[in-house]
């Protein structure tokens, strides 16, 4: 499930630190002359996301001597890790919040699917749907971090997106392996306790202490730790691949090996780990926006859309299986 759960995370991954556009001599010197005419942002939504006089001196110049470079031949620059886009009401890239939102309207459709076609005594219901709040929520911050990138908008993007790769590792780790409180082999009802035996809380707690160091760790000098960031959160998240492959390829076998088993959308967490990683070429392909609209990782966003809609599909229909739950041998 976290070849998705590494949508957020890639989401929040924006360079952070100066680039080849902002050490331009052209740009520095158009910055100092604007610095010196102090031109308040008078526009209503620049005003409410909160556009200051530098930043509307760094917009200004930075779309300035991108049409110099452009009607030259040369190429495009990137400025403080960013390609140039255009604004609008105040948002800087808004195709990317625009993306972000129908990632988080995947996510809330998908919540109400589980909710609505899941038994309230599921032993996996409850997990499904906080994952989809956490991804909600990663989303979220997604949207408010590509509106305007600042210091804490962006660490709250940077957690958010980890909070939601680290608690899909759990979620996983769940699933496949049988944590979940199953009330015995009989037919789950409305009324079936969820809560008997809490196998999960071991676990729950060993992941939730490991994600806390992590970001005290990220988080622990004034500027993020990026590098570390990305490396903890992709080790996780090729983790939670790992064990959804498995489980793919577990139920592949129980039926080569004769075991009456006739479930297969099964297969669905492999190919959506496949799917995934290869929707990431966006991110490995950058390229300047085109039209100062859509850049690559723009594009990254909107591939993850129906992807959303293919995992909560497979995890209903896991759930809602009630003779797979009767034929599983649940742990002792």
């Amino acid at each position: 499930m976290r070849a998705l759960w590494f949508l957020p995370l890639l989401a929040a991954f924006e360079g952070a630190v100066g680039s080849s556009g902002d050490r331009l001599p052209a740009f520095q010197q158009c910055i100092s002359r604007c610095a010196r005419l102090q031109h308040t942002p008078s526009d209503l939504a620049q005003r409410v996301t909160r556009w200051t006089v530098q930043d509307e001196c760094n917009y200004a110049c930075m779309h300035s001597v991108t049409d110099k470079l452009s009607s030259q031949g040369e190429r495009v620059h990137q400025f403080y890790g960013k390609w140039p886009f255009w604004r609008l009401a105040g948002m800087q890239e808004p195709a990317s919040v625009l993306f972000s939102l129908l990632n988080l309207a995947a996510h809330a459709q998908g919540v109400r699917d589980v909710r609505r076609s899941v038994s309230k005594g599921h032993p996996m219901r409850r997990f499904v749907t906080l994952w989809g709040f956490v991804a909600i929520n990663a989303w979220t911050w997604s949207a408010v971090f590509h509106t305007r990138d600042k210091p804490f908008t962006e660490r709250m993007d940077y957690i958010s997106a980890g909070a939601s790769i680290f608690y899909s590792l759990f979620l996983a780790a769940v699933r496949v392996f049988g944590l979940w409180d199953a009330p015995g082999r009989a037919r789950l009802t409305a009324t079936a306790d969820a809560t008997t035996h809490r196998r999960w809380m071991p676990l729950a707690l060993f992941i939730s202490a490991m994600f806390a160091a992590h970001v005290l760790y990220a988080t622990r000098n004034p500027r993020f730790d990026y590098g570390y960031n990305i490396k903890a959160c992709v080790a996780v998240g090729m983790l939670h691949n790992a064990i959804w492959v498995f489980y793919s390829w577990r139920e592949r076998r129980f039926r080569r090996a004769g075991v009456p088993v006739s479930r297969p959308y099964t297969i669905q967490p492999a190919i959506a780990v496949l799917v995934t990683t290869a929707a990431m070429g966006f991110e490995l392909l950058d390229f300047p926006a085109w039209r100062r609209v859509i850049d690559a990782h723009a594009l990254w966003h909107l591939s993850t859309v129906p992807i959303v809609v293919y995992w909560y599909r497979f995890l209903v229909k896991d759930s809602i299986d009630e003779t797979q739950w009767a034929r599983e041998k649940l742990p002792p």
